[in-house]
């Protein structure tokens, strides 16, 4: 028996359902991609630790995730649907947001929310994992937690309603553009994370009384440079969610404007490969190499769609070389930002936001009546989310500070957060054999070392 040939309406519905499938397969692996930013950020921190902190390093990413999912379900999500306008939120828009509504949760006619919910919260677990690194070896782990949630699901998502939601007042008023979140998601976190640094203070050790500082050595580069090196593999799923697919049209980027996924991948590239260049070239380390091919890729992310490729090269290779004198700037004010985060991110997305405002200008909005991309606007929307991060970060922790439930104790913090937050070793040989050398007497945090000496367990 002949079987029917199908209706053109019918295969009409076929190919509808095939292109909705495929985008909800491409944020899939976008999403699995992300995940992978995290174990690179693990990975990186656990390097960067001393031996008797490495295991904090690596839960307090893990704890960070499973936190900031629910939290980002019960009240991110509506945040971002909600506040695009400012602080009065649109409650009729953000219905389908909350937590309860048909759209949250399993329902075969929806596609979309839930695959896009899921790329949004990875990017809110990256801003927390951004703060992760600078503040490790003497916070503490309730703590830590507490200033995740509010920055992963509260803070960078009002900043991605402002400056990410296609009808976000950045854009509508003053014609905002940063395709690849270097505002509201790099900067927005670096500076939260500046204002928690200044609270936290400095790890015992790493400042003499003279001011002059001592570099506190983690115990593996190795895992360091490969966890970094995982964080920008992940990153091709970072952005690969800032880019809308929509079935049956050409790509657009967040804001709606025609973009491709090769544009992406040009200016990607070259500014990954740049920041590399550029941060080797004034440090000659290689923790500082991988971090700059990071900043390179921040650096570029704001006109990605748009920048003619070896320029985004060159763009990655001046903000990575500059990257490292900031942290150097920082440890000279006696701020001990571990892993250097706000020079990579906040630094890194704050110089790319401003550049993109001197090349990118006239860049038509897509928007009907907004303004076109101008220096201004690019300017004044990397200063409104350098305070949106700073802002409650240190009021947060400054609170946190004076309640004295910020920072471990003295005790605790020579003993090793291992085995009072965790508790466990993650070398019990350790205990045998001793620590190789952890402190570096030095005059810069960048720069190579003057002197090494044994130093006791510690």
């Amino acid at each position: 028996m002949d079987q029917a040939t199908p209706t053109l309406e019918e295969l009409h519905k076929l190919l509808q359902m095939s292109d909705t499938i495929n985008m909800e397969i491409f944020y899939w692996w976008c999403i699995a991609l992300m995940v992978v930013i995290h174990a690179g950020f693990l990975s990186y921190e656990i390097g960067a630790s001393r031996l008797k902190n490495a295991l904090t390093a690596g839960v307090k990413n893990i704890l960070a995730f499973a936190f900031i999912v629910p939290t980002f379900f019960f009240f991110g999500w509506w945040i971002y649907n909600a506040f695009y306008g400012g602080f009065t939120p649109d409650l009729a828009g953000a219905a389908g947001a909350l937590p309860w509504a048909k759209s949250m949760g399993p329902d075969v006619t929806d596609n979309a929310t839930g695959i896009f919910w899921g790329a949004f919260v990875m990017f809110a677990a990256t801003t927390a994992s951004i703060m992760s690194g600078a503040i490790i070896e003497r916070t503490r782990m309730s703590a830590f937690i507490v200033l995740a949630i509010i920055l992963g699901s509260v803070v960078w998502i009002l900043a991605a309603a402002w400056s990410w939601h296609p009808s976000g007042w950045l854009t509508t008023e003053w014609g905002f553009h940063d395709v690849g979140a270097a505002g509201c998601v790099h900067t927005v976190a670096g500076f939260f994370t500046l204002g928690v640094v200044i609270n936290v203070g400095a790890r015992i050790g790493r400042f003499n009384a003279d001011g002059s500082a001592n570099d506190i050595v983690g115990h593996s580069m190795p895992m360091s440079v490969v966890g970094l090196m995982l964080v920008i593999v992940g990153f091709f799923g970072f952005l690969g969610g800032c880019i809308i697919y929509v079935p049956g049209e050409q790509w657009t980027n967040i804001y709606g404007q025609h973009t491709t996924l090769s544009a992406f991948a040009f200016n990607t590239l070259m500014g990954f490969a740049g920041g590399l260049i550029g941060a080797y070239l004034t440090t000659r380390e290689p923790f500082w190499m991988m971090s700059g091919g990071l900043i390179g890729i921040v650096s570029v992310a704001p006109g990605l769609d748009v920048y003619y490729p070896p320029f985004a090269y060159v763009i990655g290779m001046g903000v990575a070389a500059t990257a490292p004198l900031v942290q150097k700037y920082m440890v000279k004010k006696g701020l001990d930002d571990a892993v250097g985060a706000f020079a990579v991110h906040g630094y890194g997305g704050f110089a790319g936001l401003v550049l993109s405002g001197l090349f990118i200008g006239g860049y038509p909005n897509v928007m009907e009546g907004a303004p076109a991309v101008n220096f201004l606007g690019q300017v004044g929307g990397a200063v409104v989310l350098a305070l949106l991060g700073f802002i409650p970060g240190y009021a947060i922790s400054l609170v946190m500070k004076k309640m004295g439930v910020l920072r471990v104790p003295a005790h605790a913090e020579e003993r090793g957060l291992d085995l009072v937050e965790v508790p466990a070793q993650a070398y019990p040989e350790w205990a045998i054999t001793g620590a190789s050398t952890t402190v570096a007497n030095t005059s810069s945090d960048t720069g190579s070392y003057d002197k090494l000496h044994d130093a006791k367990p510690a």
